[in-house]
């Protein structure tokens, strides 16, 4: 029994040494070029108002209840959202916003985990196109880490941003 007792135990120690050495923080990005100038861009990001025409998440639970508070657009604006678990339930909040250039938010998750991450969208111009970067940066926590073991949180998340990214620049591009 004692052998068994030992084994267990250095299992259970090299698991808890694999999850430390998990980074404390996480970062994804994905990018795409709009055939438009950042101002035809900047206010389909600016307004949450507006995020329904392209947001990925949008189409995964069309009864999800939403509420805005606050600004109309820009610093200040509040996004709250309640759905199926396909979309759970949250919170944004533009923290920053510099006409064309950067939105920052504050983005916060009530189910079906609890986080608090910041998601920051930059406008570039290049020629006569637009690169939008959408980014979102947070912490790992313990379960964080366990479950960036099993999952590959990148690609997942990754995969909703380039549907968002080819969405609005499909809106955008065809509005112009």
């Amino acid at each position: 029994m004692l052998p068994i007792l030992f084994a267990l135990t250095i299992i259970v120690l090299l698991f808890i040494v694999v999850i430390a050495g998990q980074p404390d923080e996480f970062k994804l990005t994905r990018s795409t070029s709009i055939a438009a100038p950042p101002e035809k861009v900047f206010p389909h990001v600016n307004d949450f108002h507006k995020w329904e025409a392209w947001s990925p998440w949008a189409k995964l639970d069309p009864a999800c209840k939403n509420a805005f508070e606050g600004a109309a657009a820009g610093t200040g604006a509040i996004f709250n959202w309640s759905g199926n678990k396909k979309v759970g339930e949250g919170r944004m909040t533009i923290f920053e916003s510099l006409a064309s250039n950067v939105i920052r938010i504050n983005l916060e998750f009530f189910k079906p985990f609890k986080a608090t991450n910041t998601a920051e969208f930059i406008f570039r111009p290049e020629g006569n196109q637009t690169v939008v970067t959408w980014s979102m940066v947070g912490k790992n926590n313990f379960m964080g880490r366990i479950f960036s073991l099993i999952v590959n949180c990148d690609a997942m998340v990754g995969r909703d941003f380039e549907k968002g990214l080819a969405s609005l620049k499909a809106l955008v591009e065809t509005a112009a």
